[in-house]
């Protein structure tokens, strides 16, 4: 169970259309475009992101996806991003909270961002395993989150990181850091991004 527990996020969506300033502040924006960039791939076959609040970054990943589960634990949140999402289709959208509640299936992109540090340690070691039985072969798992304390909270950051680091079948393949934000991108299967792309010749470099 998250530390910030249900009644808590519910009362913050309930009481603020955007609780976090995300269509407003320029951190909140330009961590949502280093994020998105930091995925190697234009398009996913099926993407899970978990502590979806109102959907904005939501909205990017949705064109990215040809299907996409997020989940909020605040059915506040939830409703406000069935309202931005109204018009894709290929959206699931559930009210929850991980690890208890996971959606079926496998996904080959998963994001965990600005979510992990609510956890207990307890919950983030049982994260993992949700995680590892759920990308797939070739999956991408991205982590996003805020660098400084989290009142409540004796994990931050980089303890997050450095345990799904360790308690997963991952290769970290991106890695961005600065005094507010940290972003890894760990691959099932290493798979540089150059390679793939069509015309790609070693005798152009």
């Amino acid at each position: 169970m998250t530390r910030l527990d249900a009644q808590a996020f519910e009362q913050l969506h309930a009481t603020h259309d955007d609780p976090w300033h995300y269509h407003s502040r320029w951190y909140e924006r330009r961590k949502r475009d280093l994020t998105l960039a930091m995925l190697t791939r234009q398009r996913y076959r099926r993407a899970f992101e978990p502590g979806c609040s109102i959907g904005v970054l939501s909205t990017a990943l949705a064109a990215r996806c040809d299907a996409l589960d997020i989940q909020d634990i605040s059915q506040s949140a939830v409703r406000r991003a069935r309202e931005a999402l109204k018009d894709q289709p290929h959206v699931n959208i559930d009210c929850g909270a991980i690890p208890e509640q996971w959606p079926e299936g496998r996904f080959d992109l998963i994001i965990i961002s600005e979510i992990g540090y609510y956890l207990s340690r307890e919950a983030l070691d049982t994260l993992c395993r949700r995680i590892e039985t759920a990308l797939s072969e070739d999956g991408e798992l991205l982590a996003c989150h805020w660098r400084h304390p989290i009142d409540g909270s004796d994990l931050n950051a980089e303890s997050v990181h450095r345990t799904l680091a360790d308690h997963l079948n991952v290769t970290r393949h991106g890695h961005y850091e600065d005094s507010d934000t940290l972003i890894d991108l760990w691959q099932r299967t290493p798979s540089p991004v150059a390679s793939r792309q069509e015309g790609f010749h070693d005798d152009a470099l």
